[in-house]
Parts: C-alpha cells; structure tokens; sequence
C-alpha cells in the first residue's frame, strides 16, 4: 500500500491559494477524495503524482518526493484525467500503451511485447491498432486505464475519472479498476463512486474537513451539502 504523507502543504495557482496547510497522514489500498467544486481535489492529485510543484511544506508519496524524483515517480504513481483526449497523445492504441512504457526506459521491442501482454490482459488485442480518434469517450478512457496499467504503479490516481459517461460505461471501467492490485486514490463529486472504499478524505477549501470511514464521512458530507444546497451562494460573486 502505498503512503501518502502531507505536512503544512501549500499550494497557489493564480495567486490564488487552493491548498492550505493541507496535513494529512493515511496508507489504505482504496482512498476515495470527495468536496465540493474549487475544495482543491484536482490540485491535490496533480500534486501527489508530481506534476505541479507545492508552494511550501512537505509532499511525499511512498517515501520520494514525486514532483523533484521524477523517474521514481513514474515508476511508483499512475494518474487518469477526467478528460481523456486531455491524455492521450498517439494515433493508435498500440502506440499509446508503448509510449508509457518507453518512458520507464524500456527498449522498442520490449515494450511493445508489453503493451501487446496488456492488450490481451484487458481482452483488447482487436484494438491494436485502432486509431484513438475513433474511439468513444468510455473506450478513451480504458485505453487511458490500460496504458496505466502496463506500466504496472504501486498507485493509480483517479482524477474524476467517470465523469460525463454513461451507467454501463461506468460500470465497465468500475469492473477493470477493481482488478487493479495496487492502490488507488479515487476523486469523485459523487459519493456513490466510493462505496465500499476503505477511508474517505473530504476536502473543503483546501484543507481536511474530515478523514474517516465511508460509513462516517458520508452522512457528514452529505449533511453538509444538502444544507449548502438549501442555501444561496451560488449567487455569491468572487472578485
């Protein structure tokens, strides 16, 4: 399982700060991450798997820093964007999952035998060499899923990866995420993607609001929202 370790964590963006003496301390194999919109989720997940730099305090995932150990990072944390044509960067199937793999250092043939084990793991070999365009948003993301994968992380970060899809898709997805047997970091504006997960960490403007089991945040969260929703900020302007 994989630690996470957050002291003091600051971060800005714009001037702006969206993470604010964020401290948290957790090693659980499924770490679901809820809040509201703007609470820091998607800043906290490009920060834990190193793709932005914190404003100060200390990061470290797994015992390494992940923005200034790169080549730890990549071998240790996976990440899924909630958009995928975000993501993927290759005309062809094949050559997305290779791509990742060639990053960890792997020479073109071995990495292609990979990316090919890959394919026929997830049951996709007829994919090969599907051009990524054609592909729907749901089929987008398992090659996302399986270009992850191949490079075989302790930890996957799931950064809103079900938004926007349909029931069945989601489902799908659902089923290949739970075969995965490393850890997951899974962040979701909706509760029900995270059932069954071992801690919940609920964010709210930037800082831990609350990090316990499901069974405890939830009604918490909920509670919360509902009452937030009985209100009116969203008339409320930011200058």
């Amino acid at each position: 399982m994989s630690a996470i370790d957050l002291q003091n964590v600051c971060l800005y963006i714009d001037g702006k700060l969206v993470l604010n003496q964020l401290c948290l301390e957790t090693q659980v194999k499924r770490l679901g991450v809820i809040g509201r919109n703007g609470s820091g989720k998607s800043t906290l997940a490009r920060a834990l798997s190193g793709l932005i730099k914190i404003s100060s305090g200390q990061l470290q995932v797994s015992g390494i820093n992940p923005y200034k150990n790169r080549k730890a990072a990549l071998q240790e944390i996976g990440i899924l964007f909630q958009n995928p044509d975000h993501q993927i960067i290759f005309p062809t199937v094949l050559e997305e999952i290779v791509f990742g793999l060639r990053q960890l250092g792997q020479k073109k043939t071995s990495a292609t035998k990979n990316a090919l084990q890959t394919l026929t793991t997830f049951g996709k070999t007829h994919w090969e060499n599907v051009p990524t365009c054609a592909l729907s948003q749901g089929q987008k993301h398992l090659v996302c899923l399986m270009a992850v994968v191949a490079m075989q992380p302790n930890l996957i970060i799931l950064d809103e990866p079900f938004a926007g899809l349909d029931i069945p898709t989601k489902h799908q997805l659902q089923r290949y995420l739970e075969k995965f047997t490393g850890s997951l970091i899974h962040i979701s504006h909706d509760p029900i993607d995270l059932q069954g997960y071992d801690q919940l960490l609920w964010l709210e403007g930037g800082k831990v609001a609350l990090l316990d089991t499901p069974e405890k945040v939830l009604p918490a969260y909920l509670d919360k929202m509902h009452t937030l929703g009985a209100g009116d900020d969203i008339s409320h302007l930011s200058h």
